[in-house]
């Protein structure tokens, strides 16, 4: 991307400077991010503790619909704002992948981390907190992450050259 032409987006908060992303920018992207791994992690949390499973499956099943939930909310707004179908897949694998997979890594670490997480049930503080918790530190961890992908033309900032 060439930053010394003005583009239409520029003017936007999300846009990509040339001394890198701003941290509100990058927040906005994290919690963009969060919100759709949340929704996933949640409700694969939540399926596999009801069912019974045990914590590898469930695990598995909540980081799946965190990257499915995740991508799909990019997915989704990218089509709205006319890009094809097989571009938009291109477009939400590129800016999402990174920043949900560390966000899943750090979250599920410290749930895995929190002592008897791992074991408690949906009618247990210690479930949400472990989980929320873990929310908020991913959050705190993929922020940077973000700010320095979006600050090289990587990441979300790949999302809003189609706004």
């Amino acid at each position: 991307m060439d930053h010394g032409t003005h583009h239409p987006e520029a003017a936007h908060d999300h846009a990509v400077h040339p001394h890198g992303a701003t941290w509100g920018t990058a927040a906005k992207a994290t919690l963009h991010c969060l919100t759709g791994c949340a929704v996933g992690e949640i409700l694969g949390m939540v399926i596999g503790t009801a069912l019974l499973w045990g914590n590898a499956p469930t695990m598995v099943l909540a980081i799946t619909l965190a990257f499915v939930f995740g991508y799909s909310f990019t997915l989704f707004a990218v089509i709205r704002a006319g890009v094809s179908p097989k571009a938009a897949v291109k477009v939400a694998l590129a800016a999402d992948t990174v920043s949900i997979a560390v966000m899943e890594l750090v979250d599920n670490a410290v749930i895995a981390l929190t002592p008897g997480a791992m074991d408690a049930h949906l009618s247990d503080g210690l479930f949400w907190s472990a989980l929320l918790g873990g929310f908020a530190v991913a959050f705190v961890v993929t922020t940077p992450v973000n700010k320095w992908m979006i600050g090289r033309g990587k990441g979300h900032a790949v999302v809003h050259a189609h706004h």
